[in-house]
């Protein structure tokens, strides 16, 4: 085996670099996983715009935190895994040809899940839909219908809610038709839309509305979707400066406000084991959702597509 691997590292707004460097070794509690891809996830693009508080260049292999594997080292204490293990992982250095991982932020793939597996993605979409508290019968906007709000439609649906669907792109509005969406809206007037939603609802709004675009309108949007005492959850991810709220429109109506960012890992971990359940099980399909494959020398096309959204796109992936 060589003993180095690429791996990239960004270096300015809208650029990077390829390095080469040692190969790590992991330390007593961890695993060293030979990466066969990366999940690109739109909160690299924070960092790929070059904001005043990014430090370049970034440590190799960072922002990438999507990736899976199989192992090929273990630590001196690891205990229930082996090498060869196929697997995927919370790691924070994945564009690149190995990363590291505690043993215990790991998770095992089945053999009949043998493509692209962005597991931290897929454990975020269950662990928001966990905390979104949807029953049966439910009526649930959906705001934002990218990889994360197709998702989160897909499941919903599974649970038996009436989905209402909410994105710009009329691609984006065939794909929640697909997951299971039983209405779609495209995103233009946001008082056409709160009308159109008073008229599906007889008036009562939805019990609970998901934001999944991290930006001020999707926010303020999806605020207006949640009927008396419903359920406000944040699932964008809002990383460009503060936010604004009607708080006298929220203290009216008494909204359960949900900020559905995990950070413990035990809880990514469990949502992860539950995407694996759903995907192989047949519940949850992520094939059309992976859309736009690049080799790692193309990070930065990957994150340019993330960014512009080119037709049919729904998911970037580098291929380490």
């Amino acid at each position: 085996m060589s003993e180095t691997m690429q791996a990239a590292r960004l270096t300015g707004p809208g650029q990077f670099d390829l390095v080469e460097m040692p190969i790590p070794q992991p330390g007593p509690d961890q695993v060293r996983v030979k990466l066969k891809g990366c999940g690109v996830c739109a909160s690299n693009l924070g960092p790929w715009a070059g904001p005043e508080w990014m430090q370049f260049p970034t440590e190799p292999g960072a922002p990438g935190h999507e990736g899976w594997g199989r192992i090929d080292a273990l630590g001196a204490e690891v205990k229930g895994l082996q090498t060869g293990d196929r697997v995927a992982f919370l790691g924070q250095h994945s564009y690149a040809g190995y990363d590291l991982a505690p043993a215990d932020q790991v998770v095992v793939l089945p053999p009949e899940l043998d493509g692209p597996f962005p597991g931290e993605a897929l454990g975020c979409a269950m662990n928001i839909f966990a905390r979104s508290g949807i029953k049966p019968g439910m009526r649930v906007a959906i705001i934002g219908i990218g990889f994360l709000g197709a998702t989160l439609t897909r499941l919903a649906a599974n649970e038996g809610a009436e989905v209402i669907a909410i994105s710009r792109r009329p691609e984006s509005l065939a794909l929640a038709r697909r997951m299971g969406a039983a209405r779609t809206i495209e995103m233009i007037d946001h008082y056409q839309i709160i009308e159109e939603v008073r008229t599906l609802t007889d008036g009562a709004f939805c019990e609970v509305a998901i934001e999944a675009v991290g930006l001020q309108w999707p926010l303020d949007l999806a605020s207006e979707l949640v009927g008396t005492h419903g359920r406000l959850v944040i699932a964008g991810y809002h990383q460009d400066g503060p936010r604004q709220v009607n708080m006298q429109s929220w203290n009216w109506r008494g909204l359960d406000v949900i900020n559905a960012h995990e950070r413990d890992p035990a809880t990514y971990v469990a949502g992860m084991q539950r995407a694996v359940r759903a995907v192989a099980e047949g519940r949850l399909d992520i094939a059309p959702l992976l859309t736009h494959r690049y080799p790692l020398a193309d990070l930065g096309a990957a994150l340019d597509a993330t960014r512009d959204k080119p037709a049919g796109f729904v998911k970037a992936w580098v291929e380490c």
